[in-house]
């Protein structure tokens, strides 16, 4: 049976039954009613005496725990989002330019080569239409001055088309592509001799960026598909954590700009720095961040 809804007064009880310090009640219930009581429960994980095991679980905290620890780490992985947006916009912009400008003058015959047989699988290119090119696609204001002004087109050219494409479709053109050299071609110019990796790169890119967008946890990130050996160089015990992801972000962005790279990497440890300055008890609780 499900649990029944509790105040923010219960939930401050219950907090300090099970272990927790809370030295600012008043602040603590500010948070509460701001972050809310699920969301912050992924913070106070780290604190818990069974972490890190999901089962078993009685929620007791260790001596010592703090609410304003998991604030603090709360906060951390707010401000990490928000920094890897940038460089992760950087990567997905790079990547839908290096397709639209290398492919489109390789088939520079054919503009819509996105939707040609020949250039793609025979299924995506049937299925593009309802599964890309939507209704609601095609509002998009760019899209729709481009269909009034050339009403016989029955898509807009790929500069216009791609241009607009999610992340998502952007990848799964890439891999829906016919020709090995084209693939190979678009993952050399990141640095990425076979396929597979620069797929599953691009993959691990995209997982972390989906974090982002929908405030998902970082800290504790567990990637759906594990990342391949290749020149990100992520250790066996991070290829499946945020740490790995770190490397491949970084190693990927560093083909766009080096400096760039390793600002991201600055940044990236400035802040976990400046989390251990703030609750050194979360050194060993989370992943060292100061390593990427």
């Amino acid at each position: 049976m499900s649990k029944s809804a509790t105040t923010i007064e219960e939930q401050l009880r219950l907090l300090e039954s099970r272990g927790l310090l809370i030295s600012d009640k008043c602040k603590a219930r500010e948070i509460l009613l701001d972050v809310g009581y699920y969301r912050l429960g992924f913070y106070l994980f780290p604190f818990e005496k069974s972490y890190p095991n999901l089962t078993g679980r009685n929620h007791e905290y260790i001596s010592g725990a703090s609410f304003e620890d998991a604030v603090n780490l709360y906060y951390f992985d707010f401000d990490l989002r928000l920094l890897l947006m940038r460089y992760l916009n950087r990567i997905e912009i790079a990547f839908r330019t290096s397709i639209i400008y290398n492919l489109s003058n390789r088939y520079e015959s054919n503009p819509i080569w996105f939707i040609s047989p020949a250039v793609v699988s025979r299924n995506y290119a049937r299925d593009f239409e309802n599964k890309v090119y939507t209704p609601d696609f095609r509002r998009n204001h760019i899209i729709h001055r481009h269909h009034r002004t050339n009403p016989n087109d029955r898509f807009a050219p790929a500069w216009k088309t791609i241009e607009f494409m999610t992340f998502g479709a952007v990848t799964k053109l890439y891999e829906e592509l016919k020709n090995t050299d084209d693939k190979i071609k678009i993952a050399n110019i990141f640095g990425i001799r076979q396929v597979v990796t620069f797929q599953n790169y691009m993959h691990t890119i995209r997982t972390v960026r989906n974090a982002c967008a929908h405030g998902l946890l970082l800290y504790d990130l567990s990637l759906p598909v594990r990342i391949r050996r290749g020149p990100a160089r992520q250790s066996p015990q991070e290829s499946g954590n945020i740490l790995g992801a770190l490397r491949v972000i970084k190693y990927i962005m560093a083909q766009i700009s080096y400096n760039r790279a390793e600002e991201l990497s600055s940044c990236v440890v400035k802040l976990y720095k400046d989390l251990c300055r703030k609750s050194p008890s979360l050194i060993p609780l989370i992943p060292d961040f100061s390593i990427v």
